[in-house]
């Protein structure tokens, strides 16, 4: 049985899926598809903490499925704009966690990251699934991966939360 690591980026996913479908990414058929027949090494959720009650209960939904979820407090900076994403973070444990994983999941549209999939490819000889909205996934991400799938209806909650 392959070994597997999930490696969510739940902002970047949030976001994205909300913006062009409207609607709620499906966590539960996401796991369902990316660990079908595989053995789950790692499982991370990568998300921002902005301390509400909302947010708790969908982390604990999260962990309920299987995740380790990961939480960086939101940073409102003097100027009005915002901090607070997990590049770095994802990138440490996909890089110490890819050998011991035949495949790793990156669900992320994030282009950064199209040189961590390719480390990963050449280094460990793990294949990287990259889970993205099609409209807003870069390009170079979707070339970097060994396969994409594009995050649509299957994936979706049918109405948000």
């Amino acid at each position: 049985m392959e070994k597997v690591i999930l490696l969510v980026d739940v902002q970047n996913i949030y976001y994205t899926t909300q913006h062009i479908h409207h609607c709620n990414f499906d966590y539960n058929e996401f796991w369902s598809q990316a660990t079908a027949n595989r053995n789950v090494v790692k499982a991370f959720a990568y998300a921002i903490d902005r301390g509400d009650e909302k947010q708790r209960q969908f982390q604990n939904i999260l962990k309920a499925i299987g995740f380790e979820v990961k939480l960086k407090p939101f940073i409102q900076r003097a100027d009005g704009s915002a901090k607070g994403d997990w590049d770095v973070g994802i990138t440490i444990d996909a890089m110490e966690y890819a050998k011991q994983a035949d495949v790793v999941v990156l669900a992320s549209g994030d282009g950064d990251f199209d040189l961590l999939v390719k480390k990963i490819r050449s280094d460990h000889g793990a294949s990287v699934e990259v889970y993205g909205v099609q409209q807003l996934t870069a390009a170079s991400l979707v070339e970097a991966a060994s396969k994409y799938i594009p995050i649509e209806s299957k994936l979706l909650l049918k109405q948000s939360r």
